[in-house]
């Protein structure tokens, strides 16, 4: 029997969620304001997981440790050459503490996520791998894309306080 055991994150794990989001970002070298990123972070979350547009997985301990998780934005997408369904599923914030990797942690995610996913119809699901998940998501599926897409950050208006309208 695992000593660990896989369920459907609530907004009750706020404040693991959001130590695994910071200490990835850490990890990956990211220079962020830790403060804002949490504060943002925990809106975010208290405001789309209620409406269903993000869902989160975590894994606990048999002490109810939460160790890992990670989470998916569901997001509506246009019917186009590719794919015809109506929404797409993109990952984020897949983290295994230190002292619980290399145990298939982050599969058991990824295999929660996936299972979600096609339960609900969703056919394509997206996620920017770090260098140290790349060899996972491979392992699963996942290739890298001839996608044209670029982004720009805008400039913030004066009205724009937090990102909110």
């Amino acid at each position: 029997m695992s000593p660990y055991h896989v369920r459907a994150a609530t907004l009750r794990d706020v404040d693991a969620l959001a130590r695994h989001r910071l200490a990835m970002f850490t990890e990956m070298g990211s220079s962020i304001d830790a403060t804002a990123v949490d504060d943002a972070f925990r809106r975010w979350l208290a405001d789309l997981m209620p409406l269903g547009t993000y869902r989160a997985w975590v894994v606990e301990t048999a002490r109810h440790e939460i160790v890992a998780g990670g989470g998916i934005t569901v997001l509506p997408w246009p019917p186009g050459p590719q794919y015809l369904g109506g929404r797409i599923a993109f990952v984020y914030n897949v983290y295994t503490e230190p002292p619980h990797r290399h145990r298939g942690l982050a599969r058991t995610i990824m295999d929660a996520i996936h299972a979600w996913c096609r339960a609900g119809g969703i056919g394509i699901v997206g996620l920017n791998a770090s260098a140290a998940g790349q060899s996972l998501y491979e392992t699963l599926g996942y290739q890298p894309t001839s996608s044209p897409m670029m982004m720009v950050a805008l400039e913030r208006s004066k009205n724009d306080h937090d990102g909110r309208v």
